[in-house]
């Protein structure tokens, strides 16, 4: 079973060390060219996968995490992307449970943990590949290309295309699935180390709870853990008799399990993605669009190329290749068409090697890293299904193992090893430093696609979050000019431009998102939001019906259609409408206060009351709401109980001009003339132009010297 000692290990220009100090330097090497990732911040998918997940939250019922999807949505809903990965969010609540917050530190530092500890792991998966499965007495893995494997592993901790995977948090689920894979293989080879037993069935049972545990991180899993896991035992054989050994060692059984695990895992699978895969749309994936069958596998295959490009030299990598960044070959003439043959001349000279070869150990290394580089691409290569990315740096990070297996050839000396370590931590350093925030992870993105619709989205997106939002435009509109029905662009530009009041090319641009998309609720709202600023009364009230008939729980619309009715003096309405998004949303602040205050405007004191303390239930630290109430006290002469209020939101809000002026009203009423005087002069002080309070503080100061002098 085990081959002897690899004859090419002793030319690899590296020390033979004793297997523990191999493992710490692959370790330290991993987390040398990592470590810099662990102040990063939460960037791109973060924030939907953890920041705006519930599923991370204490409060959030565990059982939820076994229902929903890595985002956060039900696995039935429509919307769902359907990645199931119960584990890895385990993983992020566990964190978030330990900083007992949203603190990125604690997220990356166990990142790049993973991933030292599947670079530590790589030795033994790389010695069994390449040497074939050997046990000591004492039941270690005997490693018969120590150089070999030492060598390839340190090619894998330090390649920068696992940048993404490791800086990027969501990353975590590939490094997960990574982790339980070889855990899975190297059990499943343990099966063939029980003493005068040829074959345990219990240890292979082991291996397939592994396998399931990994297709609970990532969804891919169960499709290369099955094949990666019987390559590792299936030799190749040169005569019957070492056949017959094989299935005397209980093959057929072996297989059927494998086969029957795989199977459960498959159909498991299926009921959780609802019998059908997500739907995806042609920016996510173009070339599974293309007109026809020729195009699309020729697309295909360039994508390959592209992936194999960025195992070959990572240097131009992107959080983001869809929407243009990779144009469409659309014919043979296509000069991009060099690759494809390129790609597939390599690949055919390898597998010919690797069948043809008289080298049997050669052979076999050849064979089992070109297994290890494909199969866990599989999932990735809409060969299955149709995939939702054009490449996805994250998907190459077990492949680049078996890209890392065949690498070792290429080194010739010492000085090779040692330049290209050093160019790997070059651009680790580089790219590490691009995922450190979402400002500088965008703008690293526009020199390598800066045809991405996507990328000059998420520019102007950040731009707009900082406050630049002059320089925003600029990114939305080449955005949408890259991409014509770029709605989300338009909704985003739109969105500026109303609160520049460039009103008519903002309700052009909402107009137009609609008309592209119909059920974008949020653009609907926006829309009708302008439309109000237009005095186009009657569109935006449609525009706010039709954002409530997409999303039936909108309490943002219902809380902008109140304000519509109110402006049209159809104060039952507005109520009604602020009422539906207190109700949708218990803590918004905005409806609250608005009900309050057109109560107080047309009479109601006691009704606005009412709902005044009600809402100081739901949110007892609001300032506004007790400014609000405060004020309807006052006039109901509850001047003790409106003082308190007046009070409690100063100190919430100490600089706040016209609680200051309103609390002098009050005292001015009340009869307290000194207190109404200092509380007039802070006003003034914040606020020396706030409408009323110099003419009450005049009338104020005209009334105390009128007592002066009566006294």
């Amino acid at each position: 079973m085990a081959l002897t000692e690899v004859y090419w290990d002793h030319h690899i220009p590296l020390p033979r060390l004793a297997p523990g100090l191999a493992k710490i330097i692959v370790a330290l090497l991993a987390l040398l060219c990592f470590v810099n990732s662990y102040d990063g911040e939460f960037v791109f998918d973060d924030s939907e996968a953890i920041v705006n997940n519930k599923d991370l939250r204490p409060t959030t019922p565990l059982s939820n995490i076994w229902s929903n999807d890595f985002w956060g949505s039900n696995l039935s809903s429509n919307s769902s992307h359907k990645s199931y990965r119960p584990l890895t969010v385990l993983t992020f609540r566990w964190n978030y449970l330990v900083a007992g917050d949203l603190h990125p530190v604690g997220f990356h530092v166990l990142n790049i943990i993973l991933h030292a500890l599947v670079s530590i792991l790589m030795i033994d998966i790389f010695a069994i590949l390449i040497g074939g499965l050997d046990y000591d007495e004492k039941g270690w893995i005997v490693n018969h290309a120590p150089k070999t494997s030492l060598l390839a592993a340190m090619f894998f901790a330090t390649h920068p295309v696992h940048t993404e995977s490791v800086a990027g948090i969501v990353g975590r689920a590939d490094l997960l699935c990574a982790l339980f894979f070889q855990l899975s293989f190297l059990t499943y080879c343990k099966a063939f180390n029980t003493g005068n037993e040829r074959f345990s069935v219990h240890w292979v049972v082991v291996s397939l709870s592994l396998c399931a545990a990994a297709m609970l991180c990532k969804e891919q899993a169960d499709e290369f853990v099955k094949s990666s896991s019987n390559t590792g035992k299936i030799q190749i054989t040169s005569d019957l008799e070492k056949t017959y050994e094989m299935f005397r060692m209980g093959l057929l059984r072996r297989l059927a399990l494998m086969l029957l695990g795989g199977l459960s895992m498959l159909y498991a699978r299926w009921r959780i993605m609802g019998t059908g895969p997500p739907a995806f749309t042609e920016v996510d994936n173009p070339a599974s669009f293309a007109e026809n069958v020729f195009l699309r596998i020729v697309n295909y295959n360039y994508y390959y190329s592209l992936n194999a490009w960025l195992l070959l030299c990572p240097w131009w990598l992107c959080f983001d290749w869809s929407m243009g960044c990779v144009p469409l070959i659309k014919s043979a003439s296509d000069w991009r068409m060099v690759w494809l043959l390129l790609l597939w001349c390599i690949l055919i000279g390898l597998i010919g090697q690797a069948l043809c070869s008289q080298d049997i150990q050669r052979r076999r290394t050849l064979t089992l890293g070109l297994v290890l580089l494909l199969v866990p691409f599989l999932p990735a290569s809409n060969v299955f299904f149709r995939v939702g990315f054009v490449i996805a740096e994250r998907v190459l990070y077990l492949s680049s193992a078996g890209y890392c297996l065949l690498r070792y050839k290429k080194t010739k000396n010492k000085r090779t090893k040692n330049n290209s370590l050093c160019i790997r931590k070059l651009q680790q350093r580089k790219t590490i430093r691009d995922w450190r925030s979402e400002q500088s992870l965008f703008i690293s993105a526009l020199s390598v696609c800066p045809l991405n619709a996507k990328v000059h989205y998420n520019v102007g997106k950040n731009l707009a979050d900082r406050g630049n939002s002059t320089a925003a435009i600029i990114y939305y509109r080449e955005a949408v000019r890259l991409h014509p029905t770029y709605v989300h662009a338009m909704n985003n530009l739109g969105n500026i431009l109303k609160e520049k009041n460039e009103l008519v090319e903002a309700e052009e641009l909402l107009s137009k998102a609609v008309s592209i998309q119909p059920d974008f609720a949020a653009a609907w709202m926006n829309l009708g939001i302008v439309q109000n600023s237009l005095q186009k009364f009657e569109k935006a009230e449609q525009s706010y019906w039709n954002a409530i008939r997409f999303r039936r729980k909108y309490p943002d619309c219902y809380y902008n259609l109140g304000r519509l009715y109110a402006d049209q003096n159809r104060h039952v309405e507005a109520l009604n409408a602020w009422r539906n998004a207190t109700v949708l949303k218990p803590d918004h602040s905005l409806a609250w206060n608005n009900m309050v205050i057109l109560l107080d405007n047309t009479g109601n004191l006691g009704q606005a009351e009412l709902i005044g303390r009600e809402a100081l239930r739901l949110l007892p630290e609001d300032h506004t709401i007790m400014f609000s109430l405060a004020n309807v006290l006052g006039k109901l002469q509850k001047y003790k109980e409106s003082e308190g209020f007046f009070l409690h939101a100063l100190r919430i809000n100490p600089n706040a001009a016209s609680c200051h002026g309103n609390l002098a009203v009050l005292y001015h009423r009340w009869g307290k003339l000194d207190l109404a005087k200092k509380h007039y002069e802070y006003a003034l002080k914040l606020d020396p132009e706030a409408p009323g309070t110099r003419d009450n503080y005049n009338m104020l100061l005209r009334k105390m010297d009128q007592f002066n002098r009566n006294d």
